[in-house]
This record gives C-alpha cells, structure tokens and sequence, in this order.
C-alpha cells in the first residue's frame, strides 16, 4: 500500500475541493502521513471517541466527499463536526487510548500500526483540528 495522506485546514468545501488534484500544497496548513486508510481511519476514530457504529457512520455518509471519486483516484473529504469536536475536547491521555484502540482493531485485520505512529497521527490531527476551529474553519483529508 503506498497512500498519501494529508489532512488540511480550509475555509469551506469550495475551497478544500481545489487540493483535488495536486493535495493542499503550502496554501493550507496541513499534516503528512502516509500509507493507512485514512477514510476508515476517521470512522474507526469516530466510533471510538464518541461512540456508534461503523456501518452507522457509512449509511449516514461519512467521510463526506467534497472533492473527487473514491475510486482509487485523489479524493478530499471533510472530517465530520462530531468527529472534530471530539478531537479538539479530547486530553492527550484520551488520545492515546484512542489510538492504542486504533492499533488494536488494525491488528484484527492484520495491519501493524507502530504506536508512536499512531499516537503522532491522532495527536497531531487533534491539535490540527483544535487550530482550525480557533480559526473558525475544518478539516479535511486529501488522499493519493
């Protein structure tokens, strides 16, 4: 699997939509991480930090496509509000026991995620989400 993953902080879905083909570039503030699925990432994360189902999460629409086809070519989609809120209310303490779960439902079907990687991506997503709400916008993923 070789994924490119970059969460970005925009103003809108107009203007997130525009990283579509080249990702977020330095006009957005962002994180590079690479080769996990970050769709089922933020389900799994969301299930676990705030509870409900992934089926649930995936019947409702999320992730929410603002950009592309989720048909192995560039998408963007948006972190969902719950799932935002969430990260930026959450205790580094609540954080790591998120991703030490993440680890261990990766693990189930057969994915090793390093703990320090784990711990670096939620964290550094929740402190990402935390500058974009004091910013007044959200955040979305851009994946190649």
């Amino acid at each position: 699997m070789s994924i490119t993953v970059k969460f970005f902080v925009a103003p809108d879905d107009t203007s997130a939509s525009l990283a579509i083909q080249s990702g977020p570039g330095r006009a957005f503030e962002s994180l590079s991480f690479g080769n996990f699925d970050p769709e089922e990432a933020v389900l799994e994360w969301e299930c676990l930090m705030v509870g409900g189902s992934f089926q649930e999460l995936v019947e409702a629409g999320e992730p929410r496509i603002v950009a592309g086809q989720d048909n192995d070519g560039c998408v963007v989609f948006a972190l969902s509000p719950r799932l935002s809120a969430a990260l930026a209310d959450a205790e580094h303490a609540r954080l790591r026991d998120v991703a030490a779960s993440w680890i261990q439902l990766r693990a189930e079907d057969g994915e090793v995620i390093d703990t320090q990687i784990a711990d670096a991506i939620v964290g550094d997503l929740a402190a990402l989400v935390s500058s974009a709400r004091r910013q007044n916008q959200s955040v979305y993923c851009w994946v190649a």
